[in-house]
């Protein structure tokens, strides 16, 4: 499998999704998180855009999203984290296991994807990331495994506080198993929020420390 063709083609699509302001539809708002989504273009759901503030610059805001060690501490909707095998320095396979969420209506989930982080000019920062198969980790009968199609973070300085980052981020999974689709897009909007505002606490006790 040619993982950086992926790698290529997914941030394109995670920067095609960061510059389409039409036809996006408000969620959620709280905690100063915005959530909004419009129809996908990879499946028949939603895709998912969710904007906060965080109080620390792009690249150290990145690494606190992906890096296992980090992301194991302070994200509550996962079981596990771990990465499965390094590509190069900025691409990765990642398996993650979910938390049941939705007040139970949603079950646990696996997912194995591939996540590639990129630069660009002026210290904008992203991963970009999306489901692969990958044959040291098969499907099982012990969890679901889910499919994440291109989703990522897109981490930006503040022009009025280059100390501070916008985070925007992507998602558009689809759960597997038999859950109908209503459950699961009313359950998404919060699991946006509760990964921003969980990276924002997190980020903020650990360099407070």
């Amino acid at each position: 499998m040619d993982y950086k063709k992926i790698a290529d083609d997914v941030a394109q699509k995670i920067l095609s999704y960061h510059e389409d302001n039409s036809g996006w539809k408000l969620a959620k708002s709280s905690n100063n998180i915005v959530v909004s989504w419009k129809p996908s273009n990879e499946y028949s759901g939603n895709i998912y855009r969710g904007e906060g503030i965080i109080e620390e610059v792009p690249e150290k805001v990145i690494q606190f999203m992906y890096v296992d060690e980090h992301r194991k501490k302070w994200d509550k909707a996962l079981k596990s984290y771990s990465v499965l095998e390094r590509i190069d320095q900025d691409t990765l396979i990642c398996h993650t296991l979910t938390h049941s969420y939705g007040m139970g209506l949603i079950s646990s989930r696996e997912f194995v994807d591939l996540v590639h982080i990129r630069r660009y000019d002026e210290g904008v920062v992203t991963t970009n990331s999306v489901s692969v198969e990958y044959e040291k980790c098969p499907v099982t009968s012990s969890y679901v495994r889910g499919f994440n199609n291109p989703c990522g973070y897109i981490c930006s300085p503040l022009p009025e506080n280059p100390a501070h980052s916008k985070l925007v981020v992507f998602i558009q999974p689809e759960l597997g198993g038999l859950l109908p689709r209503s459950v699961v897009e009313s359950a998404l909007p919060s699991n946006v929020t509760s990964l921003i505002s969980g990276a924002r606490a997190g980020i903020k006790n650990y360099f407070k420390n």
